[in-house]
């Protein structure tokens, strides 16, 4: 059984992630369930400047989005929200939706590069209240500015130690060795694999054990394909974790990597 933490679907950026791209993968490669957000909630680019606002999405449409793909495939998918705290807030709205949706909602998504926003802020307050409230895990995005290192999400899960952190990536485009060191201290604190090399896997895992850390890839990013090759052609870096890593782990820490891991951190 595999299931993948981190899918994505909508159209934003240079980005065009579709359902069933998402539903192909998932057939073509063996994922039994994925945890799926809405790339249109982004609102910064690459370059940090905001998305113009008649192009942005309300939070409440993309949430919907997720979650609406989730009640069609409910076997399949769950949703991970993903959130606008530099724009929006965790309002009444959102709370009743949550509450109306629950059993489909598995995690809140933030993405502090695409919202310009310190993770560790004092606005990102209101939505670890939210997190708190319907005893959700925050899953969010590490890596490629201050706002978005892996430090501020370790501030933020010493400072929140009721609610379960994800730092996905584990500061993308690093050596990964801060992120593993990092969530080795804190029990509420765990990595996934989008974007890590399996030797950074390793490293986690001979440091922490494989208890912590949750398989993920952020399909279909480079195509329906994208855990076949990347968008270059070269062979993706999670054919490894396909064909080797139980090999030279074992099935039981194996296992726990691939499905287990998510299964207890989502409530699956």
């Amino acid at each position: 059984m595999i299931i993948d933490s981190h899918v994505h679907i909508g159209k934003s950026l240079n980005f065009n992630m579709r359902k069933k791209d998402v539903l192909y993968a998932m057939d073509k490669y063996g994922i039994d369930y994925s945890i799926v957000s809405d790339i249109r909630a982004a609102e910064f680019d690459h370059q940090l400047r905001p998305i113009p606002k008649f192009i942005q999405k309300p939070q409440l449409e993309c949430i919907k989005a997720s979650v609406d793909f989730a009640k069609e495939y409910p076997d399949k998918i769950g949703a991970a929200i993903w959130l606008k705290p530099f724009n929006e807030s965790a309002d009444e709205s959102l709370y009743n939706y949550i509450e109306s949706n629950r059993e489909f909602i598995k995690a809140l998504k933030f993405h502090p590069f695409h919202s310009n926003l310190p993770f560790d802020c004092k606005k990102m307050e209101q939505f670890m209240e939210l997190a708190n409230f319907f005893e959700l895990p925050v899953v969010t995005h590490t890596g490629g500015c201050d706002a978005a290192s892996c430090l501020r999400v370790y501030i933020m899960a010493k400072r929140h130690p009721e609610i379960n952190f994800v730092m996905v990536h584990m500061g993308l485009g690093t050596d990964n060795n801060e992120a593993i060191y990092l969530i080795g201290k804190l029990p509420n604190l765990y990595g996934d694999t989008t974007w890590v090399p399996m030797e950074s896997t390793l490293r986690f895992i001979k440091k922490n054990g494989a208890d912590k850390l949750i398989f993920g890839s952020d399909s279909p990013i480079d195509g329906k394909d994208t855990y076949a090759k990347n968008r270059y052609g070269q062979t993706s870096m999670y054919q490894p974790y396909f064909n080797e890593l139980e090999n030279i782990i074992g099935s039981e820490d194996y296992e726990k990597i691939m499905y287990k891991n998510a299964q207890r951190l989502f409530k699956l």
